[in-house]
């Protein structure tokens, strides 16, 4: 079996009640809301990665303020031709406030649409897990960076 894995930065940027989130395509085609944010690239610090891609999925410019924590989960996914793959996800979660730029759209990138989401309104939203994830980081902030797992 392949081994993958992927090292990403997310920021959570929250004011005034409201989320920034975008939207992505789940595999299936549906769309739901993510944390802006992604994989870095090779050589580049986690930092300067959250900040790259907010302002690539967002148009906005933001101030990391905080490292809230890490999330570090594993999926054996399909492959096409029967091939499986061992993926390994680590996600850096930062908390951010926005400093610049304009709300707008990527465009050809892995999302089509940036908004900002009423925080009481999210359980409602389809979403990737991380959100969740996200906001009890920022609600908590657990000393070691993680949230408790539910078994724990």
């Amino acid at each position: 079996m392949r081994k993958n894995l992927r090292v990403a930065a997310y920021a959570l940027c929250v004011r005034d009640g409201q989320i920034l989130l975008a939207r992505s395509p789940a595999p299936d085609g549906t769309p739901e809301w993510v944390l802006p944010g992604g994989g870095m690239e090779h050589g580049e610090d986690p930092y300067d990665t959250v900040r790259r891609e907010v302002e690539e999925e967002t148009g906005y410019r933001i101030e990391v303020t905080g490292l809230l924590g890490v999330d570090s989960v594993r999926h054996i996914l399909p492959r096409r031709f029967g091939r499986a793959v061992d993926h390994h996800a680590v996600r850096l979660l930062y908390e951010g406030r926005v400093v610049g730029g304009e709300l707008r759209y990527e465009i050809g990138g892995s999302t089509d649409l940036a908004a900002w989401q009423d925080l009481a309104a999210v359980p409602g939203l389809p979403r990737v897990p991380l959100v969740d994830t996200g906001l009890r980081l920022l609600r908590e902030r657990p000393a070691a960076g993680r949230a408790a797992l539910a078994e724990e």
